[in-house]
């Protein structure tokens, strides 16, 4: 027996009504995304493009001694050492020298210890201004290769350095041979 086709009332043919709105969700990226990164590097370069001027006539320009600055320099010092030991080993190679009135020399050894200053320079440059009430000062950078390298002294390297001073510890170690290792 085979089965007819039944007729369809007129009623159930209506036209299926259709959502304004996507009945899901949005697609949401999580990570990222190179078109914002794109759009946020445009805008950053056109900030930086943008010069602020500031007004520094009002400003307190009182005297302040190399001293200040190696006083400062080394309370920093002493507060990274327990708060950020990474930055510490970083920026602890740095000389400040002051050079005038106004500038403020800064000796740094290589550029990726200069980004791990640039991290708290902003803060360090502002506790320094208000601190020796002038806020005129400019501080300039200059990478200094040679005289900013720290060297371990090794135990040969210190008797080295004796038997500079006194020829006869050569002697002692050919008589004694020491162990320098």
């Amino acid at each position: 027996m085979k089965a007819q086709p039944q007729a369809i009332p007129e009623q159930s043919l209506k036209s299926v009504a259709k959502a304004s709105k996507p009945l899901s969700k949005p697609n949401i990226s999580s990570g990222f995304s190179i078109n914002s990164f794109l759009t946020q590097e445009e805008k950053s370069t056109e900030e930086a493009e943008k010069t602020v001027v500031v007004n520094t006539d009002n400003l307190p320009e009182h005297h302040f001694t190399e001293t200040d600055v190696q006083n400062e320099w080394t309370e920093l010092l002493k507060q990274l050492r327990t708060k950020d030991p990474v930055i510490f080993n970083a920026i602890k190679a740095f000389k400040f020298h002051k050079i005038d009135e106004k500038i403020i020399q800064i000796s740094y050894p290589s550029d990726s210890a200069k980004v791990e200053f640039d991290k708290i320079s902003i803060e360090f440059f502002n506790h320094f201004k208000h601190k020796v009430s002038n806020h005129s000062i400019v501080f300039e950078f200059n990478k200094d290769h040679e005289n900013l390298k720290i060297e371990v002294m090794t135990k040969k390297k210190i008797f080295e350095k004796f038997v500079e001073l006194n020829p006869l510890l050569k002697d002692l170690d050919d008589l004694m041979r020491f162990d320098l290792s």
